[in-house]
């Protein structure tokens, strides 16, 4: 397997790179939308879609779902590819569960994805709000599946292990890049603390599904991607996301590559051929796009196979 040559997309370093058609997406908007965006911040809630810029805010939104981020907008981590604000955030919000299982509720959602800026100020990693808001969910909206993308808690097995005690029907945790490009992308952070904390998390709850994702465009090549994924698949990760990297400001990392869609599309087969149970690969795919459908799918898959 290897790159597929795509020159006139890709030009030498120093030209502008024209964003492709196939990463343009339509103005976000519509009743579904504004009704959520309404609703967000009457509950004094967060979103990932709005505080990292996602490409597919209008499409999620429009259908009702989204992505929530807890434990506040300031994230005490300054990596390179987010756009969420980096410093000294506030005290946390032991209310602030009650008040997103409220939303979920309000939103009558089927599956729910919370994430959270890393709080390294504190030894757990603010993972006791994590699992406060999967109980608080499920007292008030019973059915709703939940996934929880999660920090790597600086590899603290304790902080996992109140996570994975919660029992979320999807533990998440993106590794972003290949190990060469961590302290560039990811400076604050370590592989080795993503790998642990996917393989201890199906350790500790061998139930429960794991993900993971990648970041293609940040100067990574084809083969180092490859032994990612298989790290991933040796961790008994399940669920795999690639996208394309796409660059908040000029003050983030420049993209160093626009991925065609056949090569997000020969790196899905890849990922199947390694062993994932269900991988998205695509140029706007993120972490959380069509969530509802894998868990939906894979806990189909899973009671037909007992």
């Amino acid at each position: 397997m290897s790159f597929i040559s795509l020159d006139s997309i890709n030009p030498p370093p120093g030209k502008p790179r024209p964003r492709p058609e196939w990463l343009k997406v339509r103005v976000p908007g519509g009743e579904k939308y504004d009704s959520l965006k309404t609703l967000m911040r009457s509950q004094a809630l967060h979103t990932v879609c709005e505080e990292a810029k996602c490409p597919n805010i209008g499409e999620c939104w429009g259908a009702g779902t989204a992505t929530f981020l807890i434990m506040g907008d300031v994230c005490t981590r300054s990596c390179g590819f987010c756009d969420i604000k980096t410093g000294r955030p506030l005290p946390l919000d032991w209310e602030e569960p009650d008040r997103l299982a409220q939303a979920v509720k309000a939103l009558n959602l089927r599956h729910v994805v919370i994430t959270s800026v890393n709080r390294d100020e504190r030894p757990d990693g603010g993972a006791p709000i994590f699992a406060l808001c999967v109980q608080r969910i499920r007292q008030l909206h019973p059915g709703c599946s939940i996934e929880l993308l999660i920090p790597d808690f600086k590899g603290s097995q304790a902080a996992l292990q109140i996570v994975m005690d919660a029992r979320p029907e999807i533990l998440n945790h993106n590794v972003e890049t290949v190990p060469r490009l961590f302290k560039k992308v990811q400076p604050q952070d370590r592989y080795e603390w993503a790998m642990a904390t996917l393989g201890n998390a199906k350790k500790m709850a061998p139930t429960v599904l794991t993900k993971s994702g990648i970041m293609l465009g940040l100067g990574e090549q084809w083969d180092e991607v490859l032994a990612v994924m298989a790290d991933l698949v040796a961790c008994g990760v399940d669920i795999l996301t690639i996208g394309q990297y796409l660059q908040p400001s000029k003050k983030h990392l420049p993209i160093e590559k626009y991925y065609h869609p056949r090569e997000f599309e020969a790196l899905r087969q890849a990922g199947y051929d390694m062993g994932f149970k269900w991988v998205e690969s695509g140029p706007l795919v993120r972490s959380s796009y069509h969530a509802e459908q894998q868990v939906a799918a894979l806990s189909t898959m899973s009671q037909s196979q007992s």
